[in-house]
């Protein structure tokens, strides 16, 4: 201890527990900040690991550039506009919309999505999604999703009546049937969204239920990169395009639900940040507490010749080391916690009685989690920030205290 500099050393003493309602109060802080550090890993692990999973999720649905903007006529020409354009890896043309499905008579209104099976494949991952069946669409067939079979007893081989929005229009005496398609595929893309509310057919039979010829609703893109590459290949696209026509990212597409998670997560780590600072607020009664206490001590290694820094840099360092043990007490059980949080939710969903995680509400097998070193930093630093500065004010006064009032009365 005595090799130590001279401030650390002082305030590692005065930190040493001497079983005083002091020595109560500094442990409290520290557990204090143990348990925001704790809690804050944990939660923004979780939020982290939900946002990664949405976001996979979302680009396997989903292009990483889509062209919307009308009926497409000329869907071969656009086609050829966008394999011109840098960073562009494949395209696929598509036609949606809300339709009416009856099975059983039971009736449903989800969203049509009519494409081309080879080319979807290199745009979306769909074939991968696929549970039962095949990706087959081959003629007057359908693939529906996971949530829908479930809930309509819905099975391969079966037939689903679909009516289109031209089946409701009258032209003269002409009477248009609905079709009805057979399942041959059934895909579990994690979304409840897309597994119930999208069905999937050929281009050529979509085109057919909303009488639109060779025409198209948009195209879909994927590039060399998610990001950067589907950003410059939307941008690209938006200056060559028809009037009428625009790409967009499917982050653009899906900015609300992504910014959502990301406007939750900054609000819980400035909510749960005040844990900490409510350790703080004990770190600086203990230290206050302190230079009360010593206020000889003070005066008598002032009148030594020790300057106002030292004494400063004595009491600041009280509540940096507090601030290094507890962030890293409570980094240790974050990461513990993160890497065991499953198991631990299994124990207590059943020590309550209550399943703490349903699948069928987040769409997810497990609670996904994933902890970025920045995340870690940014949490370290912000909690040794806070106990550091909390030792601030008692550190100035002790700094300022006067030998000759120290030493008055003794």
């Amino acid at each position: 201890m005595t090799r130590l500099p001279f401030e650390l050393f002082l305030g590692m003493r005065y930190l040493k527990p001497k079983r005083t309602f002091v020595s109560v109060i500094t442990l409290i802080s520290l557990i204090g900040v143990i348990l925001g550090v704790w809690v804050l890993i944990v939660v923004i692990a979780v939020m982290s690991g939900f946002d990664r999973e949405l976001r996979d999720k979302l680009m396997g649905m989903n292009a990483h550039v889509t062209v919307t903007g009308g009926l497409i006529e000329q869907p071969n020409e656009l086609l050829r506009i966008v394999s011109q354009t840098p960073g562009v890896k494949a395209a696929s043309p598509f036609v949606t919309g809300p339709v009416l499905i009856e099975f059983n008579r039971r009736v449903h209104t989800p969203y049509l999505k009519g494409i081309d099976p080879r080319r979807e494949v290199s745009v979306s991952k769909l074939g991968g999604y696929i549970t039962q069946g095949k990706l087959d669409l081959d003629g007057e067939k359908v693939l529906i999703g996971r949530e829908l079979a479930n809930q309509f007893g819905i099975y391969l081989g079966d037939k689903i009546t679909v009516y289109s929005p031209r089946n409701f229009e009258k032209r003269g005496q002409e009477v248009y049937l609905p079709m009805e398609l057979t399942v041959t595929g059934i895909f579990g893309s994690g979304m409840f969204e897309y597994d119930f509310g999208l069905i999937f057919t050929s281009l050529e039979t979509a085109q057919e239920l909303y009488d639109l010829g060779t025409a198209v609703h948009g195209v879909e893109i994927t590039t060399d990169d998610p990001i950067a590459g589907a950003q410059a290949a939307a941008l690209a696209l938006n200056r060559r395009l028809p009037p009428g026509l625009h790409a967009q990212t499917w982050a653009q597409m899906n900015q609300r639900l992504l910014g959502a998670i990301q406007v939750e997560k900054t609000v819980m780590f400035f909510i749960l940040i005040f844990i900490i600072v409510v350790a703080a607020f004990g770190i600086m009664s203990t230290l206050i507490t302190v230079t009360v206490q010593k206020t000889r001590e003070i005066g008598v290694i002032k009148a030594l010749g020790a300057a106002p820094g030292k004494i400063l840099r004595v009491f600041l360092l009280q509540g940096f080391v507090v601030g290094v043990i507890g962030v890293a007490i409570g980094m240790a059980l974050g990461e513990l916690t993160v890497r065991y949080i499953n198991p631990i939710n299994h124990f207590l969903s059943r020590v309550v009685g209550i399943e703490l995680f349903p699948r069928e509400i987040y769409n997810f097998p497990a609670i996904p989690t994933f902890l970025t070193t920045g995340d870690l930093f940014t949490i370290g630093v912000s909690a040794l920030l806070i106990c550091t500065l909390a030792g601030l004010l008692p550190a100035l006064r002790a700094a300022r205290l006067e030998p000759v009032e120290a030493l008055r009365y003794e």
